[in-house]
């Protein structure tokens, strides 16, 4: 696949890792962050695309995957997950079906993969799998929630969103555009976090998919201050903020949908069968995933930002033992980012067991960052069998 044309845009520094061959920010990253909550874009196109058609391609999806797909009207979207036998998430799944095609987007590490697992489940049912990654570039978008976010030099919240529209493809007459689920919990689907105001709720996180050879326009029309742009950077900040799971950051070999509170948005808990379904069922019921998401809020003294993989510590643990010995593990950071307000966040997946009020660390180039935990999937998670779920107040604000 050639470069993409966003990196040839003043300012631009490729990003590294699954989100290599896109901009990780164009110069100001903090910036950029206030931009795409105003209405910027996203350079995406390093993602993967696949199509499925045919008669029986949302039944067929609805079966494999755990979300409900077979009722998914046109224009509508969802996100599901595939499961392994024993729960493990192995595919994140952005879904959106125009009337004729179901589109599936999907980070780019899984493209491959998921394509040849879903081209050998066909079996004799009326579907074709199509890899269209060639053909249709994603592009990442937030519609303004508050217009007072949108910076007073670059173009208006309306002129941001008549630009995008003008690119978004649509070869059925539907527009192409995903929006993300994570605003509120999905029919079917259950919500572990303990709060009255959820940040996701702010959250109005779209996809578009453009078609390729119109990428270099876009860029153009970025180029002439048509539309603003940000980088990957800006759009992980805010995803952290929003407490939201990315599977190409979260996800391990051992991750089940609890750990991370993603029955809120891709787990349809009363459907059907499904690969890996009976551990989403007994977790939730009878058990409690064996891990945690946590937000951290990290002490930024020493201006180090944590890495993701740089352990999470117990410091509590420090105090009846040998000074010379490190604090205990128990988690590790898997994403990080310096946010506008916030200031410096991480998402981390801990043990169950450490304390919601334990005093953490991480390791992170030789010190120890101090980190403040705001619990996301509390201990309790699970056991939901015969309990009365939490409603949250309306009209409360999430302290």
């Amino acid at each position: 696949m050639t470069a993409s044309p966003f990196l040839s845009l003043p300012g631009a520094v490729e990003a590294s890792g699954d989100d290599a061959g896109v901009a990780a920010h164009y110069g100001n990253p903090l910036r950029e962050q206030r931009l795409l909550l105003g209405g910027a874009i996203v350079d995406l196109s390093n993602r993967g695309v696949l199509s499925v058609t045919g008669v029986d391609r949302l039944s067929w999806l609805d079966s494999v995957t755990s979300q409900s797909l077979k009722g998914l009207e046109a224009g509508s979207s969802a996100e599901t997950l595939l499961l392994d036998p024993s729960g493990h998430i192995e595919h994140a799944i952005r879904v959106f079906d125009d009337g004729v095609t179901t589109w599936l987007l999907i980070d780019h590490s899984e493209t491959t993969s998921l394509y040849t697992w879903l081209d050998r489940m066909r079996f004799m049912l009326r579907v074709e799998i199509a890899d269209r990654t060639a053909d249709f570039a994603t592009v990442g978008w937030m519609p303004a929630a508050d217009s007072s976010v949108t910076a007073s030099d670059g173009p208006s919240e309306a002129d941001d969103e008549a630009a995008v529209e003008a690119f978004v493809a649509a070869p059925n007459g539907v527009p192409l555009v995903w929006r993300d689920p994570w605003s509120a919990v999905v029919t079917g689907g259950h919500q572990y976090a303990e709060v009255d105001e959820h940040p996701g709720a702010d959250f109005t996180w779209r996809e578009v998919l453009v078609a390729r050879d119109e990428l270099t326009a876009l860029a153009a029309a970025a180029a002439r201050g048509d539309i603003e742009v940000a980088g990957t950077l800006a759009a992980e900040a805010l995803r952290i903020a929003a407490w939201r799971p990315r599977l190409t950051t979260e996800s391990d070999d051992r991750l089940i949908p609890h750990e991370v509170d993603w029955i809120r948005s891709a787990v349809h808990l009363n459907k059907g069968c499904y690969r890996g379904q009976e551990t989403v069922a007994k977790v939730h019921n009878l058990g409690h995933p064996p891990r945690r998401l946590v937000m951290l809020h990290l002490d930024g003294s020493d201006s180090v930002l944590p890495a993701p993989g740089d352990q999470v510590l117990l410091q509590d643990a420090q105090t009846d033992a040998d000074p010379d010995e490190a604090p205990a593990p128990v988690g590790a950071i898997t994403a990080s980012a310096q946010h506008f307000e916030l200031g410096p966040i991480a998402l981390a997946i801990v043990k169950r067991t450490t304390p919601v009020d334990a005093v953490l660390a991480v390791a992170s180039e030789g010190i120890l960052v101090p980190a403040a935990q705001e619990i996301i999937v509390p201990p309790e998670a699970g056991a939901a069998a015969g309990r009365i779920p939490r409603l949250p107040r309306l009209g409360a604000k999430r302290r």
